[in-house]
């Protein structure tokens, strides 16, 4: 199983994956992973904490949020070398976010496997801690196993880099380890991808990683295609109320949320703004 040529920065992406990853398979093999797995409390279920929220989560919440642990973006830059990974949970969590995405990629987004363990452990046995979210480049059944053992209840799989037989191997695989599969597309075509792979839970990037351009009409057209009881989330380009109101006018349940957060002075504030707490409906503006 492997990724895809796309044309992309995900070709580059992949290149750098696969080094790391033969290295860290003869770190690690993966009947250690496993017998780490089988001590582990399960997964929270991610779909469900998109949708319902937390018990932290405000009152009068329009979107649940999917705070992002980010450093940087080959996009964007340097946000911040120093981010400690567990704090900035933590702030998270107490903001209200329904899930906390970690970016485990470490030579284009400085993330790591122990980025992610630090988060898991920042929450100890919490029974509504949010949801955690392995953000990374997964070609490889082993970075399944590896994400599972690291403390994710989900991961990220994109349709873009993955064929579709992997892309369906790869998510039957995920819910077998009892956790769920966050599905990025880009486009119309990818969506319905994703839905015959059996993804019940996608994320629209509003950004095209051919240009970096960003459009928030990517997920407004590619809603409206989606099937009901399909969760799904908007990734990328929102900063503001602003854009949180087009995306939950569009049918968004959650929005996938890293530079704003991690670039804020008040996360607490910025978290309730894109949650459109107390934020008055369109229509009713109207």
């Amino acid at each position: 199983m492997d990724a895809r040529a796309t044309g992309t920065i995900l070709d580059k992406i992949v290149a750098d994956r696969r080094v790391r990853l033969a290295e860290d398979r003869a770190r690690r093999p993966e009947e250690t992973l496993r017998a780490l797995i089988a001590q582990a409390p399960p997964p929270i279920d991610f779909a469900r904490r998109l949708r319902e929220g937390r018990r932290a989560t405000p009152a009068g919440a329009r979107l649940r949020i999917i705070g992002e642990v980010k450093r940087a973006s080959p996009s964007k830059g340097l946000f911040d070398a120093d981010l400690d990974a567990a704090k900035q949970a933590r702030a998270y969590a107490v903001a209200g976010v329904a899930a906390i995405s970690v970016l485990t990629e470490p030579d284009h987004f400085r993330g790591s496997l122990a980025d992610l363990e630090a988060v898991r452990a920042a929450f100890g046995s919490d029974a509504d801690r949010p949801a955690i979210l392995r953000k990374e480049f997964i070609f490889d059944p082993y970075q399944v196993v590896e994400a599972r053992a690291a403390g994710a209840d989900a991961l990220l799989l994109i349709v873009m880099m993955l064929e579709p037989a992997a892309l369906a191997s790869l998510l039957a695989q995920t819910e077998a380890l009892g956790m769920q599969a966050l599905v990025e597309v880009h486009d119309e075509a990818e969506m319905r991808a994703a839905l015959d792979a059996g993804a019940t839970i996608l994320g629209v990037n509003n950004r095209d990683l051919r240009t970096f351009a960003e459009d928030l009409g990517t997920t407004e057209r590619v809603a409206a295609l989606v099937p009901d009881g399909v969760t799904l989330v908007a990734e990328s380009a929102i900063r503001h109320a602003a854009d949180a109101r087009r995306m939950a006018a569009c049918g968004a349940h959650a929005l996938l949320v890293g530079e704003a957060l991690v670039t804020t002075g008040d996360i607490a504030a910025k978290a309730r703004e894109l949650m459109l707490v107390d934020d008055v409906p369109s229509e009713v503006r109207a």
